[in-house]
């Protein structure tokens, strides 16, 4: 019966199962030892198991480990299908009081922000792999690959801002509320003087 309940925990997230979803649902951990012994259940990372035999989708591997990240920059851009570069390392934004030693050592890139600005532009985006996860919203993304950074990845960013100014769902408005609120409204205004 607990093999049973796992597996539709399993399926209905996507193909992967939790440690901490298991035991939220009354089952003991060891049930998820005994399933990857008898070759049901893979390990993918840390706390995070995926149906044996299925793809595994690092985008919901990574965001069920790290619930409180939210997919930013370049991870984000390319979840956004706004950029040819599949990310080298994935990139996650938590808030400043989260205390991110283990993401950093899972090979994410950990960037941080206020709590006033961490929901700003938050939305859900599809992953390769059809699952959903929690990234920023393009206008938040642009302003990101901005933010904190004297010297942007012209090869990234330029052609990303160039299709969003061409892009007929551009809210050139949102944008620039967002480059106010993180700081960089004159930087963005500049690249916008150039495009439109």
């Amino acid at each position: 019966m607990e093999t049973k309940e796992i597996l539709d925990i399993a399926e209905a997230g996507g193909g992967m199962v939790t440690t901490a979803q298991v035991v939220a649902a009354g089952i003991p951990r060891a049930r998820i030892t005994d399933m990857v012994r008898s070759g049901v259940l893979e390990r993918v990372q840390r706390g995070v198991y995926c149906l044996a035999g299925s793809w595994e989708d690092e985008f919901l591997a990574t965001q069920l480990r790290f619930p409180k990240g939210v997919f930013s920059d370049g991870t984000a851009l390319y979840l956004h299908d706004s950029t040819d570069r599949t990310p080298f390392r994935l990139t996650m934004t938590f808030p400043r009081s989260y205390r991110a030693t283990s993401a950093r050592e899972a090979g994410i890139e950990v960037r941080t922000c206020a709590d006033a600005v961490l929901g700003l532009g938050l939305s859900t985006l599809g992953t390769p792999y059809g699952n959903e996860v929690r990234a920023y919203d393009l206008e938040r993304t642009l302003c990101d690959l901005v933010r904190g950074r004297s010297v942007v990845d012209a090869q990234v960013f330029n052609p990303a801002i160039k299709q969003y100014v061409r892009s007929k769902d551009r809210d050139i408005q949102k944008l620039l509320e967002y480059a106010r609120a993180l700081g960089v409204e004159g930087k963005i205004r500049g690249y916008l003087e150039v495009l439109l």
